[in-house]
This record gives structure tokens, sequence and C-alpha cells, in this order.
């Protein structure tokens, strides 16, 4: 996992679907679990909802927060 990606989280939304807009980083886990479930697609937006599994699943969203769009500067 690299500062990109993590980035990435942040800044790009889901191109398809029920949260057709929504920042990856802002989707709900339940949603998050079923492409568990079901199978992440095999493209770079399946890789970064399986990122964000991970970070969800494992209760670390709030290190994102610094990343968001007008987070300020970090103290």
């Amino acid at each position: 996992m690299d500062s990109e990606q993590l980035q990435r989280l942040v800044t790009v939304t889901m191109p398809f679907g029920k949260h057709q807009g929504t920042v990856i980083a802002d989707l709900p886990g339940n949603y998050l679990n079923w492409f568990a479930r079901e199978g992440f697609p095999k493209t770079d937006i399946g890789r970064l909802l399986a990122l964000m599994h991970e970070i969800d699943h494992n209760g670390l969203s709030d290190l994102l927060k610094p990343l968001r769009p007008g987070a300020g500067p970090r103290r």
C-alpha cells in the first residue's frame, strides 16, 4: 500500500452501481463486504475497493481524514 493509492481512496469516485459518484472512502462497509464476498472487479477500481475494504474492516478509516481534500495542513 503506497501513499498514492491512499490519496486516490479520498478522490476517486465509484464509477458504477448503486453508489455511483460516491468517493471510494465514503462507501458503506456493507457494500465493500458485498464485493469481498462476490469478488472485486479485476480493474483499478477493484484494487481500490479491496484496499478500502481492508481499511474499513480493520477500523482504520480515520487514517484517511488528513488526506481528504480541504483537510488542511497536518499539525
